[in-house]
């Protein structure tokens, strides 16, 4: 997800609380679109309130991909217009100054960013990914059952898990999966630029 919309999610936390009921069509909405599991939809439906139900799935949401934002705005369109309208307009206020452009910052050259990233790039970011690699995977469009069979198939290595999804990435994705598309996810999933100053080297 975005950093602006995982921004703006966290600080309107209370006013949704308050104000969207977390119904079936809501979630239903989002695991048919494939932003939600199973999984989910009982993590939400076990809440004891209203309020805790659409806290639940506040928390869930920013793990979700870089779709999820916008699938969830999709979702208030027929009950929830005012709310939706609002979300958009705060997304459309929100003029924080960039960043240094994340690529500069993690050392990665210009003319790599349309690549597909090398068998070399794809071991040393496995090797670098901490707990935080599943939400990046998610995000560059893999599903919890490929990141379960990841894990299935290497169970004695988490850096063996990560280059299994990595490659599963960039053979599913040709061309499309390239050092930029990587590069956003790893920036959605707030992974430190210093961490990966040794990656595209």
């Amino acid at each position: 997800m975005d950093p602006k919309h995982k921004r703006l999610l966290r600080s309107q936390r209370l006013f949704l609380a308050e104000e969207l009921l977390v119904d079936d069509m809501i979630i239903q909405y989002l695991y048919q679109e494939e932003i939600l599991t199973e999984s989910h939809l009982e993590e939400i439906r076990s809440e004891s309130s209203n309020r805790k139900k659409t806290l639940k799935l506040l928390d869930i949401l920013p793990t979700r991909g870089s779709h999820a934002f916008h699938r969830f705005i999709q979702s208030l369109e027929k009950d929830f217009p005012w709310i939706k309208d609002k979300l958009l307009g705060l997304c459309a206020e929100d003029s924080e100054p960039p960043l240094p452009c994340f690529s500069v910052q993690c050392g990665v050259p210009d003319h790599i960013l349309p690549t597909v990233p090398t068998s070399q790039h794809l071991n040393r970011l496995a090797a670098h990914l901490g707990s935080e690699w599943k939400s990046v995977l998610l995000d560059l469009g893999l599903s919890s059952a490929d990141l379960y069979r990841c894990c299935a198939d290497q169970p004695l290595s988490v850096q063996s898990q990560v280059l299994a999804a990595l490659v599963m990435w960039t053979q599913r994705n040709g061309r499309e999966a390239t050092v930029r598309r990587l590069l956003q996810s790893l920036q959605a999933a707030d992974i430190p630029p210093s961490v990966l100053q040794q990656v595209f080297v």
